[in-house]
């Protein structure tokens, strides 16, 4: 048995059930397994509402309806203790609410393991501080709105993996453990790696590169690292990015496969996730109304309307949050921002063959102040701009060989982009910090648990 279905059968075998499935038993008598989110008493009944990772269910025992025993043990239960409770499925009379619209009537309950009152269950229903729990996030999870959050990450990830998939994508694992940035080298973890230096990986967008040789469209899901120091709303040290590589792609090329990678996801989250975007309060019809194309901005119109609000970014830096935020403010969807300075970017950006002095670049900035959800762009082609390049920006040259090669054998144009997992998860889910957008956050100060 397990989460669902199985029916009673000749003979008044039970059915053990998941929550989620509960009303496709009305009438019957059913099982399920889990945990007490809270209970109350009135004296001769006990309310108790169940979860068991599908969904919240109330179940009602009646003093005169159970054995003394059963009776007793649900008036014995503590929050999160650990349950297995059999009773009838009904609807919930007219006028009254339950979760689910059903609750069980209980004919029997065993319990499992129960939580010592001496030693409760820390996260109670009063108002905690986030570091507290931030402290108790392996037990914070268990409350429905961590749940909500992690169960629309959940879709956006499914969404982002069959969006891909469909469309002739193959999925390639780029290591975790690289020889030299691809980015920054002032964001950099390093480790020991054996006799040498190695460094987590800041995006697995070089190997990307390799692998979109071989198999002309590809993309990589996985961790990423950057060593920033920062304590902003938008960072995290560990986070996890899908990064597609496309072969004779243009800039315009994946600005396009952005936007329709973007309205997938709202598409599905909104179609399966709302009771989920219900719990967390979050307001729908800014996501539902957002679909292709994108208003795009190039850099100069960026930096010439945040100049006229007050701004005082100057041209050739690249943008801030607080210029992200002032920027996306003046739309209802994503903004792509495009053709950034190519000192503000990456080494292996393209330069504009028209204006050498910008790159093919581009950020997708999420509205409602959530800021870059995607950056990416044309990669250089030229091995010589790229030698160059590399020596600009103080890299070893001799841990790029191989990516050097990519230019020596078979050179080819290509682009690609990266999406950050949890700030796509926060603005869809309205949450004012992306630690609350993975399950275990690691930040500046945050290693545990």
């Amino acid at each position: 048995m397990g989460d669902g279905e199985e029916n009673a059968g000749e003979g008044g075998v039970m059915a053990e059930i998941a929550i989620r499935d509960a009303a496709h038993h009305e009438g019957n008598s059913a099982t399920i397994r889990g945990w007490l989110y809270h209970h109350r008493s009135g004296g001769k009944i006990i309310f108790l509402v169940l979860r068991d990772g599908t969904g919240l269910m109330q179940a009602i025992v009646l003093r005169n309806a159970v054995p003394p025993d059963v009776f007793r043990q649900a008036k014995e239960l503590t929050q999160e203790s650990s349950l297995e409770v059999t009773g009838i499925i009904r609807r919930v009379p007219e006028g009254k609410t339950a979760p689910g619209g059903v609750e069980m009537e209980v004919t029997d309950l065993k319990t499992i393991q129960r939580v010592p009152a001496e030693r409760p269950f820390p996260i109670s229903p009063k108002e905690h501080g986030i570091e507290f729990l931030l402290d108790q996030r392996h037990l914070w999870l268990r409350s429905s709105r961590q749940h909500a959050i992690l169960k629309v990450r959940h879709e956006v990830i499914a969404a982002t993996r069959n969006f891909f998939d469909q469309r002739g994508f193959t999925l390639v694992d780029t290591p975790i453990f690289t020889p030299a940035a691809c980015e920054g080298t002032t964001t950099l973890f390093e480790v020991p790696y054996f006799d040498e230096k190695a460094y987590l990986t800041q995006s697995g967008q070089l190997y990307n590169e390799a692998a979109a040789a071989a198999f002309g469209k590809v993309y990589s899901f996985g961790p990423t690292f950057r060593a920033e120091k920062s304590k902003t709303r938008r960072h995290l040290t560990e986070f996890w990015m899908v990064e597609p590589e496309v072969g004779h792609a243009t800039l315009e090329d994946i600005l396009v496969l952005a936007e329709d990678l973007i309205s997938e996801i709202l598409s599905r989250v909104l179609g399966n996730c709302s009771s989920h975007l219900a719990t967390l309060n979050r307001e729908m019809e800014p996501l539902r109304g957002i679909a292709p194309p994108f208003p795009r901005l190039t850099y100069d119109e960026a930096v010439s309307i945040l100049k006229s609000k007050g701004s005082d970014i100057e041209w050739g830096s690249d943008l801030g949050g607080a210029d992200e935020t002032l920027l996306a403010g003046q739309f209802d969807r994503p903004v792509v921002v495009h053709r950034y300075p190519s000192e503000a970017k990456a080494f292996y950006m393209e330069p504009d063959p028209h204006r050498p002095e910008v790159a093919l670049s581009a950020d997708v900035l999420a509205p409602e102040g959530y800021g870059e959800i995607i950056g990416g762009g044309q990669r250089a082609t030229s091995l010589e701009f790229l030698c160059q390049r590399i020596r600009e920006h103080g890299l070893p040259s001799e841990a790029f060989e191989w990516y050097l090669d990519l230019r020596r054998y078979g050179n080819f144009p290509h682009s690609g982009f990266g999406m950050g997992i949890e700030r796509v998860v926060a603005w869809i889910c309205g949450l004012e910090h992306v630690r609350e957008a993975i399950p275990f956050p690691r930040t500046i100060y945050r290693l545990t648990p």
